[in-house]
């Protein structure tokens, strides 16, 4: 069945429909070669559209154990070449009883270009016969993703405080502000402590103090972070008392809550072949990123330091403060998918700061 993308700007590009319902959301780009399932179940695509760069996606399967959260999170799935064959069209079954729409047959390529010099905005992927009829079928969607609320991070995190078992018996007890958490992280804090206790986004400072934790893991999340609402206050009354580590969304929170600020990238970071230089490890190694926006250097706080550097494009990707006890990292150091060199940036938290 034909179909299109047709962005808020009025540009089309047509495919293959292949299941799924008419959806819109901010279109973003992804140059991971595989993670597919990952990418989908990671709360921080919440509201998006996302175009892969590698040709062939659903080749190798599924496998739920792989899953980054509860639900699939993304609005809609396009690629090149989707395996739709008699054998196996799993991941193809797997989004179209989700609801999410797959658009294959795409010129990828002249997409990302798109997105690369325009920016990443609002689109729809719609059924439709003509260019026309799709523009026009469009509209309507585009606007009502506009009217949501803009706090996503609310949207995804957990309205429920969940406690969960460490496997280090000796080890520290660690609260986690859920801005939208892929299971990766909580699963490396668990290797690593006694005891963690997941607390909902807007939860206060004194909830969190009084179950009295060694540290604080501030999690990735989808969104503005300036639209997020409570965090940076919690955070900031946090600030001092007690050790915090923020990832991706909690890193940016973690910066507000500093006093810097933060401003929308032009097409973002999301793949698994990111370089970053690591000055708190002495190295450069390859990452996992998903983010929309960036901390401006400009505005830090004198006694908070640059000490990581995506070298793509000498954006701020981490931040130490030693007075204020606190780390921030703006890509994935626990991976799925990607690159694990990263990760001994948990181990670097629970020895050095907590």
């Amino acid at each position: 069945m034909k179909a299109w993308l047709v962005l808020e700007t009025g540009e089309t590009f047509e495919g293959t429909w292949n299941g799924g319902e008419d959806r819109a959301g901010e279109v973003v780009f992804n140059t991971s070669h595989s993670g597919y399932e990952e990418i989908a179940t990671d709360p921080s695509y919440l509201g998006q559209i996302v175009c892969m760069t590698a040709p062939m996606m659903g080749n190798y399967g599924v496998d739920k154990g792989v899953w980054e959260s509860r639900k699939i999170w993304i609005e809609g799935f396009i690629c090149l070449q989707l395996q739709k064959t008699t054998r196996d069209q799993s991941w193809m079954t797997r989004l179209t009883e989700a609801g999410i729409p797959i658009l294959s047959d795409v010129d990828t390529r002249n997409l990302v270009i798109r997105l690369r010099s325009g920016g990443t905005p609002l689109g729809a992927l719609v059924r439709a016969e003509t260019s026309e009829q799709a523009q026009q079928k469009s509209r309507n969607l585009i606007e009502a993703k506009r009217g949501l609320d803009k706090d996503w991070v609310h949207i995804a995190s957990r309205k429920e405080t969940e406690d969960r078992s460490g496997k280090n018996m000796v080890g520290p007890r660690i609260a986690v502000l859920d801005f939208g958490s892929k299971e990766n992280i909580l699963r490396e804090l668990e290797s690593r402590s006694s005891a963690l206790r997941i607390f909902p986004s807007r939860a206060s400072a004194e909830q969190v103090m009084s179950w009295k934790p060694d540290g604080v893991m501030l999690t990735n999340g989808p969104g503005d972070p300036a639209d997020v609402k409570v965090a940076v206050e919690t955070v900031r009354d946090l600030l001092g008392n007690i050790p915090i580590f923020g990832i991706c969304m909690g890193h940016q929170i973690l910066a507000l809550a500093l006093g810097a600020k933060t401003y929308k990238m032009k097409f973002g970071h999301r793949g698994s072949n990111h370089p970053i230089r690591d000055d708190l490890l002495g190295m450069i190694y390859v990452t996992s990123q998903n983010h929309g926006y960036a901390v401006d250097a400009k505005t830090l706080p004198t006694d908070v330091k640059v000490t990581h550097v995506n070298l793509n494009d000498q954006t701020v990707a981490g931040i130490c403060s030693e007075t204020r006890r606190c780390l921030g990292i703006q890509y994935h150091p626990e991976a799925c998918p990607g690159p694990h060199e990263a990760q001994k940036l948990f181990q670097f938290f629970m020895e050095k700061m907590i």
